[in-house]
């Protein structure tokens, strides 16, 4: 079982001069949940290397009991330090993929044409596709195999307006993620602000927050038979 997880290497909040990158929980999470399964793990980014960490990710009020195994883990660190690039991967090597998300992932990854072409590849093969909380966004030019967006018809989620509102960071983004998805015609649902809630569609699987992150994983297991 070979899972590939894709994460940002974007790490400016706009024109803020804050930092911002991949949200801390939404990597964690699901690391553990596939590494406890027995899968083999490859991380990969844009640029390769160290992908950038949100800073308020790892603030205390964000920890969670996988964000604080990942911080004993040295063999999760040096995996993480060592992402591949993605453009270096093969989506037929891969049984399934995972995009965490954090804010980075709306700058870098959703226009990105590796990972556009990796998802559409997958999804088209039956593969579990997973993505999380802003990582939904990275499917806003992802088309299906018939030509037409992919997400459009599809029971959806993904962050907020009203959580992008609570983080304060609505005029700071290039798009929010609920608006996207709702252009591009997903059949879009949400539960209340900051509650874990997963939505599947055939292979398609997303999550609204960093909540829906280990849910999401285990629904990604469930799909592979694990």
């Amino acid at each position: 079982m070979n899972i590939l997880l894709v994460l940002t290497s974007h790490d400016q909040l706009g024109t803020t001069g804050k930092k911002t990158g991949f949200w801390l929980e939404e990597f964690a999470a699901p690391y553990y949940v596939f590494k406890d399964a027995g899968a083999t793990l490859t991380l990969a980014s844009p640029k390769g290397g160290q992908p950038p960490l949100d800073p308020k990710s790892d603030e205390p009020g964000a920890q969670t009991e996988a964000t604080e195994r990942f911080k004993k883990d040295p063999e999760a660190q040096d995996a993480l330090a060592h992402t591949v690039k993605l453009d270096s991967v093969s989506a037929p090597d891969f049984d399934a993929v995972f995009y965490p998300g954090g804010h980075g992932p709306l700058w870098d990854l959703a226009e990105d044409a590796t990972s556009i072409a990796l998802l559409e590849t997958m999804y088209a093969a039956g593969k579990p596709v997973a993505a999380v909380c802003h990582a939904p966004g990275v499917l806003r030019h992802v088309k299906a195999p018939n030509g037409s967006l992919l997400v459009a018809g599809k029971d959806v989620t993904g962050f907020t307006n009203t959580e992008e509102a609570a983080v304060q960071l609505t005029d700071i983004v290039p798009f929010l993620v609920e608006d996207e998805l709702k252009k591009a015609t997903g059949n879009y649902s949400k539960v209340s602000d900051w509650q874990p809630y997963v939505v599947t569609a055939g292979n398609l699987i997303t999550g609204q927050n960093p909540a829906s992150s280990e849910p999401a994983a285990l629904e990604l297991l469930k799909q592979l038979g694990k």
